[in-house]
């Protein structure tokens, strides 16, 4: 993959895809398919600048496993695979475990 490290308070993150069976066996077709809530961060910025100047760091990782709302961030495509690019306050939660 192509060498990208996001700018200030942003991260890259990829899609995780949710199983493709439901509960009670039926398949959903992908254009019925909603967008996945669930992403894996692949890459982190410094941090934004406050007021003074000062950075403050980023409580998210590479590796994380994060909670995203539905409609935040801009889709990116890096080698020919979807990613996106949001700021810190676009994720919800940190999936632990």
């Amino acid at each position: 993959m192509a060498n990208v490290t996001p700018l200030g308070d942003r991260i890259l993150a990829l899609r995780l895809e949710p199983a493709e069976e439901a509960s009670g066996g039926i398949i959903i077709p992908d254009s019925a398919k909603e967008k996945p809530l669930e992403a894996k961060v692949v890459a982190v910025g410094a941090g934004r600048l406050d007021d003074d100047g000062e950075r403050i760091p980023m409580d998210i990782k590479a590796g994380d496993r994060i909670l995203i709302s539905k409609y935040g961030g801009t889709e990116v495509r890096l080698d020919g695979v979807d990613h996106l690019i949001l700021r810190e306050d676009d994720v919800l939660a940190v999936v632990e475990g």
